[in-house]
């Protein structure tokens, strides 16, 4: 069975055809740069234009930066900030033609990791994080969703976690690995003292490069890398939309 699945980010928006029960893209995933400013309007446009690039009909998982409870967005990380209080999933839905599950962008890249990937048969506490424009995270008990937790948005040395250990960070401080690293760690020193996780999952971006710095991080809990890569979010998304047939 294939379904559509959009990957919303800060910086480009993707989409692909995704096989639900192998958990892998059934073709090429197609990327349109985000639109800056991200408003609703613009952000839907461009999910139509993927939506009518792969002549889809049919249910659609798309995911989103942000807290999201019944379709509406409660927070906008990295994008435009008309966007809280929107209710995404009906307008992406008006403006498609077809039935649209929104859902946040973090919790999307878990269920596919979850189900198929690095956190399958896991039990006890699961914990991912995305690392990109920002620090997604989705938390699973016993292999069931705590949805929204957000938290790339925890408090370290005054400022959001995100804003000190994201992927975006790394870049745009040219730092290397090891420093990156030491920011990490101190991310998720914070995490295991509040939460005392069995697993943490990492995705996102830095995913593909784990063996660049997985062997730097040290935590009580065991560390293994996202296996579908950055791809995980638009999975989710799709295998999330099956509730919608």
């Amino acid at each position: 069975m294939e379904i559509l699945g959009v990957d919303i980010g800060g910086s480009g928006i993707k989409g692909a055809l995704v096989n639900v029960e192998k958990g892998r893209l059934a073709g090429e995933r197609h990327r349109i740069p985000t639109p800056q400013p991200a408003t609703p309007e613009e952000v839907v446009k461009v999910v139509v234009e993927i939506t009518q690039h792969f002549k889809w009909r049919g249910p659609i998982g798309c995911t989103f930066p942000a807290v999201i409870k019944h379709g509406v967005a409660y927070s906008a990380a990295n994008v435009d900030k008309a966007w809280i209080g929107t209710n995404g999933e009906a307008l992406l839905a008006k403006k498609t033609g077809f039935p649209v599950l929104l859902i946040n962008d973090a919790d999307a890249a878990g269920i596919a990791e979850m189900e198929l990937g690095a956190g399958h048969g896991h039990q006890g506490l699961v914990i991912m994080l995305t690392f990109g424009t920002g620090i997604g995270s989705a938390v699973f008990y016993n292999g069931q969703l705590v949805p929204n937790t957000e938290f790339g948005h925890m408090e370290i040395r005054g400022k959001d976690a995100e804003d000190r250990a994201a992927e975006r960070v790394r870049k745009a401080k040219d730092l290397s690995w090891k420093k990156w690293s030491e920011r990490v760690n101190e991310f998720l020193k914070q995490m295991e003292i509040v939460f005392s996780p069995d697993l943490f999952i990492f995705g996102g971006g830095v995913s593909k490069k784990h063996d660049k710095y997985l062997y730097l991080l040290h935590t009580q809990a065991d560390i293994k890398p996202a296996e579908m890569r950055n791809e995980a979010g638009i999975i989710g998304a799709a295998m999330a939309a099956r509730s919608l047939l």
